[in-house]
């Protein structure tokens, strides 16, 4: 899953109008965020496999670092700690260990069954959301406008960049997630590197939401 995580972090605002929707957006893609880094490392594995699922040619067969359950506690934890050491907005760092947490939750719900309880172990679960185009089309456009909403009825924009800056950054994330659809990555390196430069739209998204703030103070 992609917009739906992305949803998640948006509509997170809401209930945490103190912290930054990049921050947020961070938290809900954070085992995203590590698993290119890992991937190149050699820590964790994918292999291209087209027909694994009818959505993804990946076959996510060793990533228990940043993607089993027990991984997940301890990293929502610890982003909610070190959030709140450097925030002292103890909202925020719940919400933040939250959204990093869901993320197992959505992955579990769209994946096939190779979702780690924990590292070492021979469980693994899985929902398939994925085995069906039209519905994790649904699924994942449902909530992404929804999250979209959210964080647009919650904001309102100080002034041009805060209103056109997000929208670009929404449109372009759905153009991206467009196109992974549209084959499988030429390698798994190239596939690692296009994943790392994607973390520049968590700094687009703090530059957008630096420009917006919530529609009550309007």
């Amino acid at each position: 899953m992609f917009l739906g995580h992305l949803a998640v972090g948006m509509a997170a605002k809401r209930a945490a109008p103190r912290t930054s929707l990049a921050t947020l957006i961070a938290s809900a893609q954070f085992a995203d965020i590590i698993w290119p880094a890992f991937l190149l490392l050699g820590l964790e594995h994918v292999r291209i496999d087209p027909g694994n699922t009818a959505v993804t040619p990946l076959d996510f067969y060793d990533y228990p670092i940043s993607h089993s359950l027990l991984t997940g506690l301890g990293w929502a934890a610890g982003f909610g700690l070190v959030y709140y050491a450097l925030r002292r907005y103890a909202r925020g760092a719940w919400v933040l260990g939250a959204c990093v947490l869901s993320h197992w939750v959505l992955d579990t719900i769209s994946h096939r069954p190779d979702m780690p309880l924990y590292p070492g172990g021979q469980t693994y679960v899985g929902l398939g959301l994925w085995n069906s185009v039209p519905a994790t089309a649904v699924v994942e456009l449902g909530m992404y406008i929804a999250g979209i909403a959210i964080y647009v009825g919650f904001t309102t924009a100080r002034d041009r960049i805060g209103k056109y800056a997000f929208w670009a950054l929404a449109a372009t994330l759905i153009a991206l997630y467009m196109a992974s659809l549209l084959g499988p990555p030429p390698s798994v390196h190239a596939l690692a590197v296009v994943s790392i430069v994607g973390w520049l739209f968590i700094p687009w998204a703090w530059w957008a939401d630096s420009h917006r703030r919530p529609a009550s103070d309007s």
